[in-house]
């Protein structure tokens, strides 16, 4: 009785730290993900520190040409994020998310030793320039060691944010409503912490860079990382851990090769078997075959183990005779994969909302620099410290949103989620649609404004705080409806990597603006027209109509969206009202 006892206290499918079975009210929790949002703070502040103010250490001390700069910053971060693939494929195949996290927080900690030295020492910089020479951009070994710097942080932070937004998200037991609350609430605040590390990389650090130095602000951020590495052990003994149960990359591949090559085999024989079993005209030969079923290495199917009616292309995965042992797939494996399959069209309609809101420390900052910066008619507000206003409204919204906006919603509709995940989605990209159409209306106010002043005009940078404050609401409702959306619905064999994709849609999201931006100037600079976003003087660009153009791009992406959100069918509890396939 003992023994069955312990059994009922465990986590099925969780281990400790200490790789021992997790124990119900011992492991997981609110307050094992408590330490999950300290962390993040300090993970996010580290990162962003950096990488929001990196162009200017590349053009200034670096000597590297602005273009260049933009383009190893632009490089820089979208690896990072795209590697948060990387983390959660490896969360899911070999390595618990725990584990994951502190192998990446220490790669991460190496790249910032090394830039920290390298910002310190003259030797390792090139030569400061002066009126009479030329800059000599920074080459060789020195170049070898910026770089081998950068982008250890990018591995660090890929396998971060690939491993950590999961790692918390695992302490809730998702089989009850009260834990899949505590799960949303969880995501929400997540965003929040997010926002709060960014809220001091962009103002404090940037402050001790631009003025104290940058060996200073590497300093800061190097230490940031270490102290995370132990608030994170810090909750060691509270938290649960995924074991993980394989690649599932190597799941996906051998049911679409499976479904491929069986196209041009029979029917599995087991098929008959589950027909004849289910008959009640012959009950001796059931039981033969039921003890047939059990020695075979293949699970025959029953009436109950028919493989769902969505994707039919993959089913032959699992109905006909697979033409190697190796190929064979089991039930399970096949609707796993299927799963996948429903989610990336979500993930595919959240880049364009991305892409725009690439916007905000781009065209929105250069907007900005050219109007009235002051504050109070006293201070003074610098351009590039505009993304602080997003992350304002989104730390000033995450709370207003957990605490206000869903439990009214949830007395309204009479559900547990109040508004849906995917509903959430698709609210984040309308405001991206409004913003968007927004920043092209200010864009004309102030180029009326500029036709008869000179800078600094006589307008408010205020105004650009409208387009800031949607696409910040924006962020908030999908980034936190991505993250929860992927982890709930993603097979448990494959929530890390699924997960992963709210990061790399961010990085496709940029990658994708350039893009635009690129197109749009080769399109509209044909014959004797000039380029729409070329030159020096944005007075003379026509920002407006590439923001015109970006509104009517989120419409019909977000169309696109409604096609796939309104035949999405929910497989988790408590995430919508409909329950499917």
């Amino acid at each position: 009785m003992e023994v069955e006892a312990a059994q009922m206290t465990r986590w099925e499918g969780y281990v400790d730290w200490r790789n021992k079975p997790a124990l119900r009210g011992r492991h997981g929790g609110m307050l094992a993900a408590s330490f999950v949002l300290v962390v993040e703070i300090l993970e996010n502040l580290a990162y962003l520190a950096n990488a929001s103010n990196l162009v200017l250490y590349l053009k200034e001390y670096m000597h590297m040409s602005p273009s260049k700069s933009a383009n190893n910053v632009t490089n820089f971060m979208g690896t990072s994020f795209l590697l948060a693939l990387l983390g959660g494929f490896l969360s899911d195949s070999f390595l618990t998310t725990y584990h994951v996290y502190l192998i990446s927080a220490l790669i991460e900690l190496l790249g910032l030793i090394i830039l920290t030295i390298q910002a310190h020492l003259p030797s390792l910089k090139p030569t400061k320039c002066n009126g009479s020479t030329q800059c000599e951009e920074v080459n060789g070994g020195k170049a070898a060691l910026l770089f081998s710097g950068l982008y250890l942080v990018a591995l660090g932070v890929g396998g971060i944010k690939g491993s950590l937004p999961v790692h918390g998200g695992e302490q809730f037991d998702e089989s009850t409503p009260n834990g899949r609350k505590q799960r949303s609430t969880f995501f929400n605040y997540f965003v929040f912490c997010l926002s709060f590390g960014a809220l001091i990389a962009v103002t404090f650090v940037v402050w001790v860079e631009d003025n104290k130095g940058w060996e200073w602000g590497f300093a800061i951020s190097t230490i940031t990382m270490f102290l995370s590495i132990p608030v994170f052990l810090a909750g060691s003994t509270t938290y649960r851990n995924k074991v993980p149960s394989g690649s599932p990359l190597t799941t996906i591949l051998k049911v679409l090769i499976a479904a491929s090559l069986n196209t041009f085999t029979n029917k599995n024989s087991s098929n008959a078997v589950a027909n004849m079993s289910s008959s009640p005209t012959n009950p001796n030969t059931q039981t033969k075959q039921s003890h047939q079923q059990i020695q075979t290495t293949k699970p025959t199917p029953t009436p109950s183990q028919t493989p769902t009616q969505s994707l039919k292309f993959l089913n032959k995965a699992f109905t006909n005779k697979p033409i190697h042992t190796s190929l064979t797939c089991t039930l399970q494996q096949l609707e796993d994969v299927k799963i996948i399959f429903k989610i990336l069209p979500i993930f595919a309609c959240t880049i364009m909302l991305n892409s725009c809101l690439a916007q905000l420390s781009t065209f929105s900052v250069e907007q900005a620099a050219t109007m009235d910066t002051k504050l109070f008619s006293t201070f003074k507000v610098p351009p590039a410290s505009l993304p602080v206003f997003p992350v304002l409204f989104l730390m000033i919204l995450a709370p207003i949103y957990d605490h206000i906006i869903i439990p009214y919603a949830r007395k309204v509709t009479n559900s547990e989620t109040g508004i849906t995940h995917l509903q959430r989605i698709g609210i984040g990209l309308i405001l991206s649609i409004i913003a968007m159409a927004i920043a092209a209306i200010v864009e004309i106010k102030r180029r009326k404004i500029s036709l008869h002043n000179n800078d600094p005009l006589p307008i408010s940078f205020l105004w650009i705080g409208f387009q800031y404050l949607f696409l910040g609401s924006a962020d908030l409702f999908t980034l936190a409806g991505l993250l929860e959306f992927f982890f709930s619905e993603a097979p448990s064999s494959m929530r890390s990597l699924a997960t992963s994709l709210s990061w790399a849609s961010l990085a496709m999201g940029y990658y994708l603006s350039s893009v635009i931006v690129s197109i749009v100037n080769s399109v509209t600079g044909n014959g004797n027209h000039k380029p729409w976003l070329s030159g020096s003087n944005l007075d003379n660009y026509h920002l407006e109509r590439f923001y015109w153009l970006m509104c009517v791009l989120s419409g019909l992406n977000f169309l696109h969206y409604m096609y796939w959100a309104s035949r999405y069918k929910y497989r988790g509890r408590g995430n919508g009202d409909d329950e499917g396939n």
